[in-house]
């Protein structure tokens, strides 16, 4: 295996807090991890086995890895400042904010085997509440290096939070009335998924903290499934 699969592999491990067999699956079933490690296609079998992750670390120390995580973080809240600091001092005729633009793009990682607990899943309004939360949370994180340089996008919070009381207040909601619930959440995600992919652009992920970083790997997912359910009238208890 190649430098670059076997520290990939460990940053992975590292920065997603996960044991040598979830590391693998996640590799096994993300594309865009394989990509990070160079793989030039998608393949949906192993890669290696998980006891390949003790040579890895042979090869390549804990302690060293997280010195890299740690020097890429600062690396990029450096960039993240620097380019904040731009921002507030240029125009359009320098090319300030729309050069920065094309700097420090993040990549929106798209998963949802590696589930945080605080996420009831995989169904239900309650789940698409919670993910919309999430969602507004990990858009909050991103825009803080922007704020007063660029408008922040709109999420609609106060008003989907209302709509969703309104609805899980009840004991036995109407099945319209659950599904038009649902309907509107989904549609709160979407743009909040929307926006985040936007600020990813501008915004390392890096700024996220473990946590966010693992919702954010299911959230996009759990909208995909509900979203199906919704299209197809499926539910699942």
């Amino acid at each position: 295996m190649s430098v670059r699969v076997a520290l990939g592999t460990l940053i992975i491990k590292e920065r997603l807090g996960l044991s040598d067999d979830e590391t693998v699956e996640q590799i096994r079933e993300n594309p865009y991890l394989q990509y990070f490690l160079g793989f030039k296609d998608y393949n949906d079998e192993k890669p290696f086995d998980s006891s390949m992750l003790v040579h890895f670390r042979k090869r390549l120390s804990n302690d060293l890895v997280c010195q890299l995580i740690e020097q890429v973080n600062h690396n990029a809240l450096e960039q993240t400042k620097s380019k904040s600091k731009k921002d507030d001092g240029s125009d359009d005729t320098d090319g300030g904010p729309a050069n920065a633009q094309k700097k420090n793009k993040g990549k929106l990682l798209i998963d949802a085997t590696c589930t945080p607990a605080d996420i009831t899943f995989p169904t239900d309004l309650k789940t698409l509440n919670k993910a919309r939360e999430h969602s507004e949370e990990i858009i909050d994180k991103l825009h803080r290096p922007h704020k007063g340089v660029r408008k922040k996008p709109r999420n609609y919070r106060k008003k989907a939070r209302k709509e969703f009381l309104a609805v899980a207040k009840s004991k036995k909601p109407p099945k319209a009335k659950l599904r038009k619930a649902i309907r509107k959440q989904l549609g709160y995600l979407r743009r909040n998924l929307k926006s985040i992919d936007e600020l990813s652009k501008i915004s390392s992920l890096l700024l996220l903290s473990k946590r966010q970083y693992k919702n954010l790997l299911v959230i996009h997912d759990v909208y995909s499934q509900q979203q199906w359910m919704y299209d197809n009238r499926e539910k699942k208890n």
